[in-house]
């Protein structure tokens, strides 16, 4: 009798573990997440309204860092660098993968090539596109260099020093660079589409376009959404591949906010204005995030309650 109770427990504590093992075995990625993510960035926020210099200070000094901040004309022009890039990075990003996919839609011959060729990019560091990017665009070792060995020697393509145009340099390396991305989603999605909507746009008479731009992308538009909000977040968080591909310049033409935030902290000893500049990045991210959390989970509740 007492054998079978001690197998009874036995088969109980097995069930219990099954059935909370999924959490078990998230508690030490709760807990990194806690100790890395929100206790650190709690950290940076007091730092910001803190008097540190070259070291830590935690002394409260108010929020004149952040006045500092803004009124600093280099991590203005590094603000709207980023919108600039950003908006165009996402777009162009999306348009060229919605191209890519509806392409590899098609069934074609060697398709996995395909894909594996337009994913190749974002299996490179941003390191390594920087620089081999930045050899193509420099009028000493690039496309220029190549025009005029071919005999064009009027030839200019400097626009990785032009103030002006630099900044769409780092806008083409990134699209060349996550557009791989953006394909691989949006075909996930366009193959997911329910074959029964396609059949019936094709029996009323609708052109393959007319299909796609009515019937199938309208279908799968959360996955742009999804798409958007990754690549907004690329944008956001951008650095190491601006600091290979111009290091900010000329000037200030291509400076982002990341790259201040490591100015400020790290060579010229401002960490409490570096840290200001940390939270205003992390703001950025929540505007972009917290939306399309919040939208996500009352989504799901709505396709729950529905189909409940």
């Amino acid at each position: 009798m007492r054998s079978q109770i001690e197998a009874g427990d036995l088969r109980a504590r097995g069930r219990w573990l099954a059935d909370h093992m999924p959490q078990i075995v998230l508690i030490p990625t709760v807990f990194a997440t806690l100790t890395y993510v929100v206790l650190f960035s709690l950290w940076t926020v007091w730092l910001s309204v803190s008097t540190s210099t070259v070291l830590p200070d935690p002394t409260f000094a108010g929020f004149h860092e952040y006045a500092a901040l803004w009124q600093n004309k280099r991590w203005t022009v590094a603000y709207q660098n980023l919108f600039l890039f950003g908006l165009l990075y996402v777009v162009g990003s999306m348009v060229i993968g919605t191209l890519l996919a509806i392409l590899i839609d098609q069934r074609v011959r060697f398709e996995s090539v395909w894909r594996t060729i337009y994913l190749y990019p974002l299996a490179i560091s941003f390191i390594v596109t920087g620089t081999v990017w930045r050899w193509i665009f420099h009028p000493q070792t690039g496309v220029e260099l190549a025009l005029k060995d071919m005999g064009w020697a009027a030839a200019r393509f400097d626009w990785i020093t032009n103030r002006d145009l630099a900044i769409y340099v780092v806008v083409i390396t990134g699209i060349w660079h996550a557009s791989g991305f953006a394909m691989a989603l949006i075909l996930a999605g366009l193959r997911s589409v329910d074959g029964d909507l396609i059949k019936a746009a094709q029996i009323d008479g609708a052109s393959l376009p007319r299909t796609y731009r009515r019937v199938i992308l309208p279908v799968i538009w959360p996955i742009f959404l999804a798409v958007a909000v990754v690549l907004l977040q690329f944008a956001i968080k951008t650095y190491d591949l601006v600091v290979a591909l111009t290091q900010g310049g000329p000037g200030v033409a291509t400076t982002v906010p990341a790259i201040v935030v490591y100015d400020l902290m790290f060579q010229r000893g401002q960490i409490a204005q570096g840290a200001a500049a940390a939270v205003m990045i992390l703001m950025a991210l929540a505007t972009v995030l917290v939306p399309y959390t919040a939208y996500t989970a009352w989504r799901r509740s709505r396709e729950g309650a529905h189909h409940g």
